[in-house]
């Protein structure tokens, strides 16, 4: 037997009431967690991998974003199969070296993801959240692939971050809560993106539009079928995303 507020139930009694409840669920249809568990393991995840480039530099060279390009040997980068690129590259700084612009990079990118990251993670769920900072890394990359030079490289978490900036807004309005503040933050950042020509401005465009759809999708879905509907979103973007990629590697391996 347990205690309870009407007096005392046995185990069993308990475990039938407990199976005919509905579990809570966040605004957007999450399962509410304790702990910013996933922005904290992006967090740990870009840190590391910030220090084992800053140890071993030319591993950059095998996981950065790069669209198509020999240099006199086999052709590398996502057209030429390494589609891995895409989401490898947002996990790197685009400098080694701690007195580099890598430092500064991974710096305002780790702020900004422990910034908004805990509440979006609260409001989304742990998956959803999840979904929406990777499609926006992936998303960041297809934006590079299709505007930048195939022979340029790039790296950085920024894509996500923008993503994280657009979803932020998204959840913002659906909520009626005060856009201004990431309105201003999504405008100066923009501004630096396209100022220094060092920054890949398709980058943060691609992942600003990625995680604002994606998070869209989320928050605007109807509650009857919500989560059906919020699946077939996610995979929704991941299709438009690989058919994109399929489209720009035919044009760069056109002509053999």
């Amino acid at each position: 037997m347990r205690s309870a507020s009407v007096g005392q139930q046995c185990v069993d009694c308990i475990a039938q009431g407990a199976q005919g409840t509905r579990p809570a669920r966040t605004a957007f249809g999450g399962r509410p967690a304790a702990g910013a568990v996933v922005t904290w393991t992006l967090v740990a995840i870009n840190v590391a991998v910030f220090l084992l480039t800053w140890i071993r530099p030319g591993i950059v060279n095998h996981l950065e974003m790069l669209g198509y390009a020999s240099y006199g040997g086999a052709p590398h980068g996502v057209a030429a199969g390494e589609w891995y690129r895409l989401i490898t590259s947002a996990f790197l700084a685009p400098a080694t070296g701690l007195n580099g612009l890598g430092f500064l990079d991974i710096l305002f990118n780790m702020w900004a993801l422990i910034f908004v990251g805990p509440a979006l993670e609260g409001f989304l769920g742990r998956l959803r959240f999840l979904s929406v900072y990777l499609l926006s890394a992936v998303g960041g990359g297809v934006m590079f692939y299709y505007l930048a030079p195939p022979t340029t490289a790039a790296v950085g978490a920024s894509g996500a971050i923008f993503g994280l900036f657009g979803a932020w807004f998204v959840v913002s309005r659906r909520l009626r809560l005060d856009t201004r503040p990431i309105a201003a933050l999504i405008a100066i950042n923009l501004v630096f993106s396209f100022v220094f020509s060092v920054i890949a401005w398709q980058d943060h465009i691609g992942g600003l539009l990625t995680g604002a759809l994606l998070t869209a999708a989320y928050a605007y879905a109807p509650g009857r079928h919500r989560a059906a509907l919020q699946m077939l979103a996610t995979i929704a973007v991941v299709a438009v995303l690989a058919l994109a990629v399929a489209v720009r590697t035919g044009q760069l391996t056109a002509g053999g």
